[in-house]
């Protein structure tokens, strides 16, 4: 269940894309790409594991109302704002649009009938384990097997030069590619799920479900690594009958029918249709029970209110989607990273509070830079800002040495600060 709540969207679009812009250097950007993609949603679900599963304990230390905001801000991301609906954009492109054609009133059909059914799974969490981890994932797994052994045994062609960001800094760049699958922070929101889907089987004891998270966690991680080394190999290796695509669906719908025929199509609608598929209901699941609590509505009415909103957003199309969520997710990925990282360190801390307010909050400023300057915003910062080096990962060098700082400070302090 825990590896088809993460196989969404992005984890079969983005990696293609990977794998031609990088050319001869797919090692290194692989590399960088299963650092984001996999290591990082596998410490998340580490990390919310021991703290049993809620995105609340993780951002304790911030105090409620910091906390609130940037788990509002992560919910409506994977929500309603962009990570959901493009699971209805990238399995209608991939899926049907071969079939039925790319037309807006075609989409907004998928849409609504897609929705309807991620809203009738997602309105009973309970059975996820069943729905999800007994039915669907065997199929899908299969169908990857397939393509995955088709990549790696048929490629379409030779490895192509690299171009572009890859030519200079191939791991940074993947890094900053993966990204694009927002794995991380559907890790913050999956959490949850994982650890009342084990609740459910009637595991209550609280070891055993940090036990048990971290065990779905790691046969997660497996799962995606093995996909996205294909789907990256394939991507390297389809310059020829995809030349210079813009998105990894033209890359993976050539090289379907490319290697397989009109029968390609088919298999690819299967693959994409149910990785979208699971992948929604999990982060419907996750921020309807988020939201429910947060607002005190029934569960049920904001799972339906979200799988409206979902369908009206998902119909802006897949470019779309792709170009608004990329600065937003470069800006709020390192205060995802940091969280993550201080948690798992909280053990050291004499008090977590000195430590993680002044990191997550240098975290914050340099994401909003590098965000501004994916957005194509130089010329609005201040001239310093704009000259930051890092390709992306300007933020790195002054979160570690703020947590340096921090670390040191909060050692040579005595006692600890009141509850905030």
């Amino acid at each position: 269940m825990t590896f088809a709540l993460f196989l969404g969207a992005g984890n079969i679009i983005f990696p293609p894309m990977v794998g031609q812009g990088a050319g001869e250097h797919a090692a290194s950007a692989a590399t960088g790409f299963l650092l984001t993609g996999v290591g990082l949603p596998l410490l998340t679900v580490v990390a919310l594991a021991r703290v049993g599963g809620g995105m609340d304990a993780l951002t304790s230390p911030l105090g409620r109302k910091a906390g609130m905001a940037l788990g509002l801000l992560i919910y409506l991301i994977l929500g309603p704002l962009f990570a959901t609906p493009r699971t209805a954009t990238v399995s209608f492109e991939m899926g049907f649009a071969p079939f039925v054609g790319h037309s807006g009133s075609a989409l907004f059909i998928y849409s609504a009938l897609y929705f309807a059914l991620v809203m009738g799974l997602s309105l009973f969490p309970g059975r996820l384990i069943d729905s999800i981890g007994k039915l669907i994932t065997p199929v899908l797994i299969l169908a990857l097997a397939v393509l995955g052994a088709a990549a790696v045994l048929l490629p379409a062609g030779t490895a192509s030069s690299a171009s572009g960001d890859y030519l200079v800094a191939p791991l940074a760049e993947g890094f900053l590619e993966g990204y694009q699958t927002m794995d991380a922070l559907g890790a913050l929101a999956f959490g949850i799920v994982i650890v009342n889907a084990i609740r459910d089987r009637g595991i209550s004891d609280s070891r055993l479900q940090t036990r048990y998270a971290i065990i779905a966690g790691v046969i997660a991680a497996v799962g995606l690594c093995l996909v996205y080394l294909s789907l990256i190999h394939l991507g390297s290796t389809s310059t020829s009958i995809a030349p210079q695509a813009k998105t990894g669906v033209l890359i993976l719908t050539r090289y379907v029918q490319h290697t397989f025929g009109p029968i390609g199509s088919l298999l690819l609608a299967v693959v994409i249709s149910l990785a979208c598929l699971t992948t929604a209901v999990g982060l419907v699941s996750a921020c309807g029970a988020y939201f429910s609590e947060m607002l005190r509505l029934p569960y049920r009415a904001v799972v339906v209110a979200i799988g409206l909103a979902c369908i009206l957003v998902s119909n802006q199309g897949l470019s779309q989607l792709i170009a608004l969520s990329a600065p937003v997710l470069v800006g709020i990925y390192p205060l995802a990273i940091a969280l993550v990282v201080l948690s798992l360190l909280s053990g050291l801390w004499r008090d977590a509070r000195r430590v993680f307010v002044p990191v997550l909050a240098v975290a914050l400023v340099f994401g909003l830079i590098d965000a501004a300057k994916a957005a194509g915003w130089q010329d609005w910062l201040p001239a310093m800002a704009s000259q930051l080096p890092g390709n992306g990962m300007g933020w790195a060098i002054p979160v570690a040495a703020t947590l340096a700082l921090a670390a040191l400070n909060d050692r040579l302090r005595p006692g600890s600060l009141r509850p905030s």
